[in-house]
This record gives structure tokens, sequence and C-alpha cells, in this order.
């Protein structure tokens, strides 16, 4: 039992990275079109929310979302989530409609063909580099000046210990929140763990449920403030995991 129990998680993490490639391959030309300028990311966006609706499906996943407060189209947003799974940014995909950008670790350019685009409409972060640190304001503030939304895991990866229900929020979402005056989007996602963690031999098709929860505005608010806003965040997505596990 326990070797069909491999075979299968072994198949299964193969057909991850085969569904990611096919809806890539069969609109290449589209997407590369929609990069060759700023001006296009809303298309290539749209086109991101197929791919990532074709993956959650073909692996079996399917996801329920409830919604306490609705985003306003053509309004930025600051959006954060907590981090446990590779499918946080597919399952981020199919739930925001408003265009947004990732904030993400570089280490994931190195996936064959989703690295490309990753790479080029992306905000990517050297987490050892304080300069790179400082090239990711100055990106993100580029594209909220745009009017798009920017999407950060504030726990700054997934942790290596996964017994770890939320891990300890970085300060650089609640800044640049603060910097533009923008809502801030907490969502809760309880489910993506335990369906596809970065555990290898782990994981199994199902529901994903997901939060979203009231906004917290950050108008009138300073930089001073910014390590209270991002307790607070934390504290509300902490809850809302401890809600759905109880």
């Amino acid at each position: 039992m326990k070797i069909f129990k491999i075979a299968f998680w072994i198949l299964w993490r193969v057909w991850f990275y085969v569904l990611m490639a096919i809806p890539i391959i069969i609109m290449l030309p589209f997407l590369l079109i929609s990069i060759l300028s700023e001006k296009g990311y809303p298309y290539f966006f749209k086109m991101a929310r197929i791919w990532a609706k074709f993956i959650l499906f073909g692996m079996g996943f399917y996801y329920t979302v409830k919604r306490e407060q609705k985003l306003i189209k053509g309004k930025s947003y600051m959006i954060v989530a907590n981090h446990t799974s590779m499918t946080d940014i597919m399952l981020m995909l199919a739930l925001i409609k408003n265009p947004f950008v990732f904030v993400g670790k570089k280490e994931l350019v190195k996936i064959p063909l989703f690295g490309f685009f990753y790479k080029r409409t992306c905000i990517l972060v050297d987490r050892s580099s304080s300069r790179s640190k400082n090239e990711v304001f100055k990106r993100a503030q580029s594209r909220l000046n745009q009017g798009l939304s920017i999407c950060i895991f504030p726990e700054g990866g997934v942790p290596d210990d996964e017994s770890i229900l939320l891990d300890e929020f970085k300060d650089g979402a609640f800044r640049l929140a603060i910097d533009h005056q923008i809502p801030i989007v907490p969502i809760v996602f309880p489910d993506n763990k335990e369906r596809f963690s970065y555990t290898f031999m782990s994981g199994s098709p199902g529901k994903m449920r997901a939060r979203i929860l009231p906004f917290i505005e950050t108008k009138g608010l300073t930089i001073d403030h910014r390590k209270e806003l991002r307790d607070q965040v934390r504290d509300i997505i902490y809850k809302g995991l401890i809600d759905f596990q109880n």
C-alpha cells in the first residue's frame, strides 16, 4: 500500500509541473505580446488567472471563498495572506479579479517556462540583499502608481517547520501600504498546506477554502505605525486560521 502512495505522490507532483507548462505553451504568443510593455500587464493578468484555474482544476482542487468585503474595480490594494504552498499563487490569482503584481522570491525563476514570465512580470526579492529590498520598494511604488495592486506573503517565505501555523511578518507590505495610503486586504488560506505543501511526499486532491477578511484602512497612518499595523494584520490572519481549525 505504501508503494502505491509513493508512486501516486511522485506522479502527482510531476503532473503539477506538466499542468504549469500546458497553458503557457498554448497561450505563448499572446503571453509574449502582453509582456512587451507594462501597459500590457492587465492582459497578461487575465491569462495568468486562466493558467491558475487550469492548474487547480487539473490537480483535483476545488475552492470556495467567503468574501467579507469586496474589492472595488480600478482601486489599488495591498493583498496579504499566509503562505504554506506553491498553490497559494494559483489560488490568489483565481480569487482576485483586480490586476495585481506579486512580490516573490527570485528562486522561482529557475522553474522552466514559468520562470521566464515570473521574472518579467513579478517583483523579485533577494532576501539576503538589502539593495534588492530597496529595489523592491521602487518597483512596487511604480506599479501602485500605475493603478495596480500588490500581493505580498508577509511571512517572507514558507517556514521550514510545517508545525508553525503562522510565522512572524516582515514590515515591507505595511510600509508600502502606508506610503500609498491604500487598504490592506487580509486573506486566510487554511487548507493549502494539507493539499499541496512543500514536503514532496504529501498532499491530496480536495477542497481549498479561502476567506477574504474585512479590509484595514491605512489613511492617516504614518511610517511610525507600520509595526503596530503589521502585528494587527498578523493577529487577524492568525485568528482566521484558528477559526478554521475549530
